[in-house]
């Protein structure tokens, strides 16, 4: 883990759901398997027309939960299937990493942090918790970061290069001195193109010693 001085970074930014929490796309699977729909479904909507369909109107604010059940449920059966709006809501609160809770700690001890996710009013949390002792753990781990960067606040979302942008300002750190981690390749490439070094997270195991090589400390306990 030899970090030279000149590619030190100053500051570690973290998505939050499929990155400190499970991915949702676990219990989306699930949740298609119940209702015996094609397999990545909900995943290829929320691909299609990425910054006006539901989902991305729903992050910025821009429609109430209701209004997103009417415009996701429509766009589904405009590709001929029927779901549960409110089911698929109710998917999206992942569980906890510990292991990334950990690494988040050790991070914050020795760099800037900061959380940069996309997220929706309603719920607990940006981790949509479902019960008040999941809502008091996140709200616990939300405490470590210095700035949470909310695109249902902010009215911006990712992949939006200004939202990663706010996130650099907030901590007074450039671009090219950050680390970024997120789930998504689409949320990373804009991260990437101003200077950020970038982890794709899938096995939350290997993320956490990809960042270990970047930053030069240990982060697992």
């Amino acid at each position: 883990m030899n970090t030279s001085p000149a590619n030190t970074p100053r500051a570690v930014h973290l998505d939050f759901g499929g990155v400190i929490l499970s991915s949702p796309f676990e219990a989306f699977q699930r949740y298609e398997t119940e209702a015996g729909l094609p397999k990545d479904f909900i995943r290829s909507l929320n691909a299609r027309n990425p910054d006006t369909n539901a989902w991305a109107k729903m992050e910025r604010s821009e429609v109430s939960l209701a209004g997103f059940v009417d415009l996701f449920e429509a766009e589904a059966l405009a590709q001929g299937h029927k779901l549960d709006g409110w089911r698929v809501l109710q998917s999206i609160s992942g569980d906890i990493r510990p292991q990334m809770v950990e690494a988040l700690r050790r991070c914050k001890a020795a760099f800037r942090v900061a959380c940069i996710t996309n997220n929706m009013k309603a719920g607990e949390g940006p981790g949509m918790a479902r019960s008040p002792e999941k809502a008091q753990a996140v709200a616990d781990i939300m405490t470590l970061f210095e700035h949470v960067v909310e695109s249902s606040k902010l009215g911006l979302r990712k992949p939006d290069p200004l939202i990663y942008r706010h996130a650099c300002e907030l901590l007074d750190v450039p671009p090219e001195s950050c680390i970024y981690l997120d789930d998504l390749g689409i949320n990373l490439k804009p991260a990437r193109a101003m200077g950020m070094r970038t982890i794709k997270v899938g096995d939350p195991d290997q993320a956490i010693a990809e960042l270990e090589a970047m930053v030069g400390i240990p982060l697992r306990g």
